[in-house]
């Protein structure tokens, strides 16, 4: 079997539950597990992810206000490459390619390889789209078994906070210019961890919101976790902050920076890694993959 995977939570799925030699191209953001990189990069995007963060939204913008496609498909590598199956995406069209652009090169080809959109919008949501990929794949009891995996690290995670334990109040920003707000699966886990999200529900779009209505929901924790970008880059992307409210709230509240890459934006096995990571952050304990940030010292 043939996979094309247009997604970085897709292929990171599709290689936990051994699918990684049925691969034969991933899209330009997979770089996750580290052993992609002799495989065809089928897709590709107009915005440069070094430009800063507001540059990047109004470029994003401005995209879809013209109509202008975000990603592209070599389409002539995805006809020489006849896969059997496309792994894509339902849930943000400025994320990836859309699922309805991919089910139309699939209905292009000869023939049509099956498409698998990945549409979890919450954990249970994840689980499920796990299942599909190893149904799809014929891999299912590898998927039922990640699943129970994945489930059990969460239970055992959160077993271990006292049920009296006072919960820290917790936000957690995943794009900085503008700011928006994490929804989606992220305040799932910030619960198994011994927090409560308070900035979303679970499931909910993430949401764009402004500092002082952040400072209104009175975190006793904050947590920086930028869509796409690693801890030193949203550590850049916050040393340029300088927004009135903003400066007074980062000035009263413990602040941690996450590789929102790996383990907030991609709705993948590594989300629960994420969890993990917010355990660590509530206890004040640094672990690989996030770090506590303080302000910048400015020269007198």
């Amino acid at each position: 079997m043939r996979v094309v995977s247009l997604l970085p939570a897709a292929t990171e799925i599709a290689c936990a539950i051994g699918a990684r030699d049925r691969l034969v191209a991933v899209s330009h953001e997979c770089d996750w597990p580290p052993d992609l990189d002799g495989l065809p990069r089928i897709s590709s995007t107009p915005v440069d992810a070094g430009e800063p963060s507001g540059t990047i939204d109004a470029t994003v913008r401005a995209a879809r206000s013209a109509g202008r496609p975000l990603f592209g498909v070599d389409a002539a590598l995805l006809h020489d490459l006849r896969p059997d199956v496309l792994l894509t995406q339902g849930l943000c069209e400025v994320c990836a390619v859309a699922d309805g652009e991919v089910r139309c090169m699939a209905d292009a080809l000869d023939p049509a390889p099956k498409v698998v959109a990945l549409e979890g919008r919450d954990l249970a949501g994840i689980w499920r789209d796990v299942r599909a990929v190893g149904e799809i794949l014929g891999l299912d009891p590898a998927a039922q078994a990640l699943v129970r995996r994945l489930r059990t690290r969460l239970v055992l995670l959160e077993s271990a906070t006292s049920p009296l334990a006072p919960r820290k109040r917790v936000v957690v920003i995943e794009w900085l210019d503008p700011v928006f707000i994490a929804g989606h699966w992220v305040p799932e886990l910030v619960r198994a961890a011994g927090g409560n999200d308070v900035g979303a529900a679970p499931g909910a779009h993430s949401r764009e919101a402004s500092w002082a209505e952040v400072a209104a929901l009175e975190p006793d924790l904050l947590v920086v976790a930028p869509c796409g970008f690693d801890v030193e880059r949203a550590r850049l992307e916050l040393d340029l902050v300088t927004d009135p409210a903003a400066l007074a709230l980062l000035s009263r509240v413990p602040v941690w920076l996450l590789d929102g890459n790996a383990y907030t934006s991609r709705p993948g096995p590594r989300v629960v890694d994420g969890a993990e990571r917010f355990r660590a952050m509530i206890l004040d304990h640094a672990v690989p993959g996030m770090a506590r940030w303080t302000p910048v010292e400015m020269p007198a």
